[in-house]
């Protein structure tokens, strides 16, 4: 009986890809730490060449959960996961991260990534409406907020804090659900903006609760955050091609996957993961909003708490395949082959890497591109172990393959509602319209609201005195908390990466106190 054997080359009518987990190691505190959070992240191009709409992969960051007195609500998820990274639904992507929000209502039942950007449609909403803008000097592009282009190896500070813009009220579109008044609100410290940027609304929560009464008093209007956050680099696809040889052996080529470099050579990746209690910034609002002191803004570091991270962790990166059954097959690849975790202190974490089969640049190091596969025949003992190109055999095509950047048809617009007595129409904007043109290639189309007439606020179940309350905590916070300020404790090491500098902006003469920037469209900018 003559043997057979498996075709060899490229895999075809295939899409393999890389995904899995970093997990970072970070020692527990106590609860108590439940009124905001702050951390910095390297940002830095983790593929040379954009992928395609399939990439998704975030840079590390963190899950904000509710703090529950008792033990966790069965069959409810819901979160801020937002942070650096790629998504497939980001229309006008580039190597460098942008950031996105990612307030999670229950079980990913509405989306809010940013002002006017989520999920659902302008007819059917589902968070588009989350988000009010806070700040009179940061635009919000609708795709999200740009770093410069060539970022690499920065650090990007960012956190929340609970600030009371609105009271706490006994119903919600008046049914007996209460909506709280837990505004958390996104702070930046990058090289070129600080300070206070956006806040998801207390309604983005309570809706929820509105139409599921069980869940009053269980989400982030009410709750403050539980501390002990995990801290983790979510991939959840990074391009990979399979092939065999002659003898049957299989080989696989990852897209070049890079992190940072420094000068010693390491990877920093999480720097000074920080917690706080009310006394760090949310007792001082409070009291000033009521009648007190102004609040200088800056952090008060008695009211916090820096978490350190162990010398461990591990990660789940697999490469996914399909079996001849069509169902999927994940092996690992050895991770620790090449990669080993490495303290630069006792509040920063990152990797040292092998020579070997890692590629050195000046600010990154490219990780091994060509696996072969060990124990393939076992499920549990199969791994993909790193080799050099020079052993993968020829007739596999893997040294010949490319990585560029796919031709996809360009990506529509963002707009939004233009009917004349929609919420963006009426009472509508005080100047406009502005534009701003991105790094990414994009042109942002913006106009000048008075806080309390974003549209956000006029679907957040707010009355037009509720809404005036507002207005004066937020001019007040106008004139006191500039954009050149310290907010966020800085860091004790790196630099600290640029926002793109387009997204900086200025109110219009009269507009200084009280207004703020609002993106109605994003497009493509032409060529």
């Amino acid at each position: 009986m003559k043997k057979t054997t498996k075709p060899q080359g490229l895999v075809s009518g295939q899409n393999e890809y890389l995904a899995g987990y970093l997990i970072l190691p970070i020692d527990k505190v106590e609860p108590s730490y439940n009124a905001g959070f702050s951390m910095y992240i390297a940002a830095w191009p983790l593929l040379a060449n954009y992928p395609g709409h399939q990439f998704q992969t975030g840079l590390p960051s963190t899950w904000m959960f509710a703090q529950w007195d008792g033990p966790k609500p069965k069959d409810m998820y819901s979160d801020v996961e937002g942070g650096l990274g790629w998504w497939r639904d980001t229309r006008f992507p580039t190597p460098t991260p942008k950031f996105i929000m990612g307030g999670v209502a229950p079980n990913f039942s509405e989306i809010a990534n940013g002002p006017a950007h989520g999920w659902g449609t302008w007819e059917e909403p589902r968070g588009l409406y989350g988000v009010a803008q806070l700040s009179p000097w940061l635009l919000f592009p609708i795709d999200g907020i740009n770093l410069k282009q060539g970022t690499c190896g920065e650090l990007f500070g960012y956190g929340y804090f609970s600030l009371p813009f609105t009271d706490p009220k006994p119903t919600t579109n008046g049914k007996p659900v209460p909506t709280g008044n837990q505004c958390w609100t996104l702070f930046f410290n990058s090289g070129n903006f600080k300070g206070p940027v956006a806040f998801f609304l207390p309604y983005f929560w309570s809706h929820s609760a509105e139409k599921d009464p069980k869940l009053a008093g269980l989400l982030l209007d009410t709750r403050p955050v539980d501390p002990n956050r995990s801290v983790q680099m979510e991939t959840q696809y990074i391009p990979c091609r399979m092939a065999t040889d002659a003898k049957g052996n299989s080989y696989a080529r990852i897209a070049p996957t890079s992190f940072p470099r420094s000068a010693e050579g390491r990877s920093v990746l999480v720097h000074q993961d920080t917690v706080y209690n009310k006394s760090a910034l949310q007792d001082a609002v409070t009291a000033w909003f009521s009648g007190g002191a102004p609040s200088s803004g800056k952090v008060s570091p008695q009211g916090a708490f820096v978490r350190k991270f162990g010398s461990g962790g591990r990660a789940t990166w697999q490469i996914h395949s399909k079996k001849d059954d069509k169902t999927e097959k994940k092996v690992n690849i050895a991770w620790n082959a090449f990669a080993t975790p490495k303290l630069a202190d006792e509040h920063s974490y990152g990797y040292e890497w092998s020579g070997e089969l890692t590629k050195s640049s000046p600010k990154l190091i490219t990780l091994p591109e060509y696996f072969t596969l060990e124990n393939g025949a076992e499920d549990k003992q199969a791994k993909w172990v790193p080799i050099a190109a020079d052993n993968v055999p020829t007739e596999t095509g893997l040294q010949k393959l490319t990585w560029e950047t796919p031709k996809e048809r360009p990506e529509k617009p963002y707009d939004t509602p233009e009917a004349p007595k929609s919420t963006w129409k009426k009472p509508g904007p005080a100047a406009g319209p502005f534009q701003a043109f991105l790094g990414d290639g994009s042109v942002v189309t913006y106009y000048w609201y008075r806080f309390a007439d974003q549209p956000a606020l006029l679907n957040a179940d707010l009355t037009a005195a509720e809404r005036e309350k507002m207005q004066l905590k937020v001019e007040k916070l106008h004139r006191t908390w500039t954009k050149n300020r310290e907010y966020l404790p800085p860091p004790k090491l790196g630099k600290l990466a640029d926002l793109d500098p387009a997204q900086l902006v200025k109110p219009p003469k009269g507009l200084e106190i009280g207004y703020v920037p609002i993106a109605t469209r994003q497009e493509l900018a032409k060529r």
